[in-house]
């Protein structure tokens, strides 16, 4: 079993500038920055690789300090978790308004954990904070690294400090597990870091829908532990949290993102649900797989049927799970059915979405959720033989052949996959340059009888294929002749091109 990466954590007084550093460090912009104390709430995890060291890197909400946040003890308890599964804290502070007697507080709990700390002061990139730093030097912490998260500055020497110091933990490790004395204690969960070739079979799941439906109960069960905040006010999730799962041997990233409300209400919200919105919808042109959580006590909506349309047109697999089922349980056999039929109905583009009724909060059918997802993700990559493909269509288009805009007699001549995730397929016929949509949409329906694809959209393409043309549409070049009548036929054109040319010379 590969080792675990270690793990770095950014602890410090909301407002310090934490999430523009782990932004900075992770060359991404997952963490959500806004002049606004306890903008973040969950626990932020991206790989980091440094001159060849690989770690893990985690920010914190504000842990220390008073919070007008309602959840902010929620958002205490998820720090003080990443703190002690730590190999190193990084404690920032603000250079600009100098040592503060929080900052002294934070000092010695964190030197109480009896894990190492090093000390960052941030915003040192005017002369008031370069005057002010030297009162941080009486923490006793050392190294003391001055940086600017926003501009970059001593970011670089930042990570040569954090690397020398988990390179170092690592040998005194490696020299301890030589003698027998390292712990084998592993209680404490850390995320690892994969390798490049499982991080391409990883299957990315992006678990959306409105605000307040169950997606980070959701998350919470699958992952088997409190990784997200979970509350009753709507827009608890901020961040998109995205966290690795292994599922019989199927390695899975699952993404709980901020829920998504219609325009006019995002505005609202401020810049931090905006940016939060944005972050989701990113998360779904990233995925493999959508799970479209609904909230089964008052059925699918219009903002649904929206973020499905989202999905769909990414060209990503969905599962549209139902949520809270046990809040509208029944002995009606029939309720299941009209439930699922009204569904339907409000999102008939998403007809090739399965269908899960669960309970988040009870774990009821939530293991079929990674199972379903899986088939979906497989669906998705699925590749149809060339030869299987056109026996398919022959047959198809025998008892229903196409009609072209223009009615004329349409025969398609060839098909062939070009593509997949999602897959999409190419139809060459004699006449058509497209399909009328309710028989493109019979075509579609058809392959997913015969070959499958659950919960993918699938893609079609119609060209017209000429006369002496390739499957790609170039113009296939005349076979060549070497007896002697296909040498006079050459002679002969050379002679008519000559004659052409000393007659266009003359006339010219």
């Amino acid at each position: 079993m590969p080792r675990k990466s270690p793990s770095v954590v950014l602890v410090g007084r909301p407002n310090v500038g934490k999430s523009t550093l782990f932004n900075r460090m992770t060359g991404s912009r997952r963490a959500i920055v806004a002049p606004v104390a306890g903008t973040t709430r969950d626990a932020l995890a991206r790989p980091v690789v440094w001159r060849g060291t690989a770690f893990q890197l985690f920010d914190t909400g504000g842990l220390y300090g008073e919070s007008q946040d309602p959840l902010h003890e929620l958002v205490v308890q998820q720090g003080q978790r990443a703190i002690v599964g730590a190999d190193l804290l990084v404690l920032l502070v603000d250079g600009r308004e100098g040592l503060i007697p929080g900052d002294e507080r934070i000092a010695r709990e964190l030197r109480e954990t009896g894990i190492p700390v090093m000390l960052a002061i941030n915003k040192t990139d005017d002369k008031r904070s370069q005057r002010s730093s030297m009162e941080f030097f009486q923490l006793g912490f050392d190294p003391v690294t001055e940086i600017s998260a926003e501009h970059g500055t001593g970011v670089a020497e930042l990570l040569d400090e954090i690397v020398k110091r988990l390179d170092a933990k690592q040998t005194q490790g490696s020299a301890l597990r030589a003698q027998g004395l390292e712990s084998t204690d592993s209680s404490s969960p850390q995320p690892s870091t994969l390798s490049p070739s499982i991080a391409d079979q990883e299957t990315r799941v992006a678990i959306v829908g409105r605000p307040n439906v169950g997606k980070s109960s959701l998350v919470n069960r699958l992952l088997r532990e409190e990784r997200v905040l979970v509350s009753d006010m709507p827009g608890t999730t901020r961040d998109a949290i995205d966290s690795p799962l292994i599922w019989h041997r199927r390695h899975f990233r699952i993404i709980d993102t901020a829920g998504m409300r219609r325009p006019g209400r995002v505005g609202r919200g401020g810049k931090v649900e905006m940016v939060s919105v944005a972050l989701a919808k990113e998360s779904i042109a990233d995925a493999d797989v959508v799970a479209l959580v609904i909230d089964a006590s008052t059925g699918a909506s219009d903002q649904d049927a929206a973020i499905g349309g989202e999905a769909d047109r990414a060209g990503r697999g969905v599962v549209i799970i139902v949520n809270k089922w046990d809040l509208v349980k029944t002995v009606d056999h029939t309720f299941v059915e009209r439930f699922d039929d009204r569904l339907r109905h409000g999102m008939r583009f998403l007809d090739f979405a399965p269908i899960l009724h669960i309970s988040a909060l009870t774990g009821e059918r939530t293991t079929r959720v990674l199972e379903t997802i899986d088939k979906v993700a497989a669906a998705r990559r699925m590749r149809v033989p060339t030869p299987a493909l056109n026996r398919f269509i022959e047959q198809v288009t025998a008892a229903n052949p196409p009609v072209s805009p223009g009615r004329k007699h349409v025969r398609i001549m060839y098909a062939a996959q070009i593509g997949v995730a999602p897959p999409s397929f190419v139809f060459f016929t004699n006449v058509a340059t497209t399909f009328h949509f309710s028989y493109e949409r019979f075509l579609i329906n058809k392959l997913r009888e015969e070959f499958g694809f659950i919960g993918s959209p699938i893609r079609i393409q119609v060209r017209r294929r000429h006369k002496n043309t390739n499957v790609g549409g170039t113009r296939r070049p005349r076979p060549a002749r070497h007896d002697a009548k296909g040498q006079a036929i050459q002679r002969e054109r050379q002679d008519r091109r000559a004659r052409k040319n000393r007659r266009e010379k003359k006339e010219g």
